[in-house]
């Protein structure tokens, strides 16, 4: 009886050990630029998370980076992706998705090192540009004159909020800006908006909790119009 158990658990490890590969997506050739444009500020040694500079170190991790990039977790970009357009953008695209999700499910290839691109040195910093905040916004807040602005910076947001920051101009229409969805603050970076949104006196800022801080940058070059610090207390409705 030992003997056949032994034997079984033999073959298991055979069969994790040789993995039956269904998909042409290797680690050298696909999955490591994906991660070295994606994961390597986090995902390195001495850096944030476990590393996955090498095969070796991410193959144990296929089916868990599967998981969490399905379901938007990672990279922890902490917003909805499509609601507002961001030019530093990090979430995957559906095409990197469906690479990653080949790969995990179709035997986990290496691929040949020849494959691997020229290694650059990963940095921690996240992507950035230098932003200069015109004013934070703590719950709704009416524009009181006009300003074009350049992103957003979160100045104070909970652990794994989610709210959904919107404009609503003048003329009624609505504009969205960002919608936070289980925001981590070790994990904090500027939202640049991929083009200048011009936002009219009047318009209302709508769906930042009183317990939030978000900051709205202006352009480079246009001058601060509106107060610096927006509370609640000066809200309108």
């Amino acid at each position: 009886m030992n003997r056949v158990i032994l034997l079984l658990c033999f073959s298991v490890g055979l069969a994790r050990a040789h993995d039956v590969i269904t998909t042409p997506i290797t680690y050298t050739r696909e999955i490591y630029r994906i991660f070295q444009a994606r994961c390597f500020s986090c995902h390195r040694p001495n850096g944030a998370a476990f590393t996955l500079m090498t095969y070796s170190d991410a193959r144990p991790w296929a089916e868990a980076i599967k998981e969490e990039v399905l379901a938007r977790t990672m990279p922890p970009w902490g917003a909805v992706k499509g609601f507002g357009n961001f030019r530093n953008d990090q979430a995957l695209t559906p095409e990197q998705l469906e690479v990653i999700e080949s790969w995990a499910d179709g035997g986990v290839p290496e691929g040949e090192p020849t494959d691997l691109p020229a290694k650059a040195e990963p940095t921690e910093t996240w992507p950035s540009e230098t932003l200069r905040t015109a004013i934070t916004v703590s719950g709704d807040f009416k524009l009181a004159r006009g300003m074009t602005i350049d992103g957003f910076v979160p100045v104070s947001v909970p652990e794994k909020a989610s709210f959904q920051v919107t404009a609503e101009l003048p003329d009624g229409s609505v504009e969205p800006l960002v919608w936070f969805q289980y925001y981590k603050p070790q994990f904090a970076h500027p939202f640049l908006l991929r083009a200048p949104l011009a936002l009219p006196a009047g318009t209302m800022i709508r769906g930042v909790p009183e317990e939030a801080k978000i900051g709205f940058a202006l352009l480079r070059n246009e001058p601060a119009s509106v107060p610096h610090s927006a509370h609640t207390a000066a809200r309108q409705k």
